[in-house]
C-alpha cells in the first residue's frame, strides 16, 4: 500500500513513462526499480551504452527491469550502427540473448529509407520484440528541415508498419529540436499538427520539468513522456497525480 494512499491515487489511464538509463550500475538500477518501478513502462539503455558494458552486467540490469514489468530496450543509435554495418540480424539475435524485450527503430544519426525502415520494424516484430520507432534527427540543423507534416507522415507509416509507439525526438537536452525552441519551450503550432494524429501511441521526449508539466496540463496525466532522467521518474509521477506545485488542482 502506498503512503497517503487516500490522496491523489494514480489514474487507471495514466500515461507511459520512458526513462533513460545512461549507464546505471546494478545497485542504482535496483534502487530505481524499488522507488519508481511501478510507474515506469519503458527503460532505454541510451545510445550505444549497452555495448560498452560487460554482457553479464547488461543481462542482470535487464533482469531487474523485466522483473518489474518494464519493457527494456537498447538505444536506437545502436540499431543504426548495426544496420549501417550490415549486421541488423546479428543485432536482433544478440539483443534477444541479452534479454531485451524491445528495440527502437530510428534514423536520428544515419539515413535509412522509408522502405527499409518499414522492414526493420517488421523484422523486429517478427523476432518477438516490442517495437518503438523514433521520428527526428539528432543534429538540430537536419531536424529543423523536417516539417511537422513530414513528421506526421513518418509517424503514420511507422504505426502502419507495426510499431507499438512512436517517439518524438528531443534528445536529453530538450532544446532547439523537435517540438521545442532554443529555450526548451513548446512550439505550439508544431505540437498541434503532430497531435492531430492522436497522442495515444506517441511518446513525447520531455527531459525538462517545464515540458513535462506543460504536456500533462495540455493532454492530461495520460500523456506519454520519454527521456526522463532516472532521478526524475518519481518527480514525473507527482506531476501526473497533481502532487507538485506545477499541476496541483489543475488536472
Amino acid at each position: 500500500m502506498l503512503a497517503y494512499d487516500f490522496l491523489a491515487p494514480r489514474a487507471k489511464d495514466a500515461g507511459k513513462t520512458m526513462v533513460l538509463d545512461k549507464g546505471l550500475g546494478l545497485h542504482a538500477a535496483a534502487d530505481l526499480v524499488q522507488t519508481a518501478g511501478a510507474t515506469i513502462s519503458f527503460i532505454k539503455l541510451g545510445w550505444g551504452t549497452a555495448a560498452t558494458m560487460d554482457q553479464e552486467l547488461v543481462r542482470q540490469k535487464i533482469a531487474y527491469y523485466k522483473e518489474a514489468g518494464i519493457v527494456v530496450y537498447p538505444g536506437g543509435t545502436l540499431l543504426e550502427v548495426a544496420e549501417a554495418a550490415g549486421k541488423y540480424s546479428q543485432f536482433l539475435t544478440a539483443s534477444k540473448e541479452l534479454g531485451f524485450t524491445g528495440v527502437e527503430v530510428s534514423d536520428g544519426s544515419t539515413q535509412i529509407s522509408t522502405e527499409r525502415r518499414t522492414e526493420l520494424i517488421q523484422e523486429a516484430q517478427a523476432a518477438g520484440f516490442y517495437v518503438i520507432a523514433e521520428v527526428g534527427k539528432k543534429n538540430p540543423t537536419l531536424d529543423h528541415e523536417l516539417t511537422p507534416q513530414e513528421r506526421v507522415v513518418q509517424i503514420k507509416q511507422d504505426l502502419e508498419a507495426g510499431a507499438n509507439y512512436v517517439i518524438i525526438e528531443a534528445r536529453e537536452a530538450g532544446k532547439n529540436i523537435g517540438i521545442y525552441d532554443q529555450n526548451g519551450n513548446i512550439i505550439e503550432d508544431e505540437l498541434a499538427t503532430i497531435a492531430r494524429v492522436g497522442t495515444e501511441h506517441l511518446i513525447f521526449e520531455a527531459p525538462l520539468k517545464s515540458q513535462q508539466a506543460a504536456l500533462i496540463l495540455q493532454f492530461g496525466p495520460q500523456v506519454n513522456l520519454g527521456n526522463i532522467a532516472t532521478d526524475e521518474a518519481t518527480s514525473v509521477e507527482t506531476l501526473r497525480r497533481g502532487l507538485r506545485a506545477d499541476t496541483v488542482g489543475r488536472i
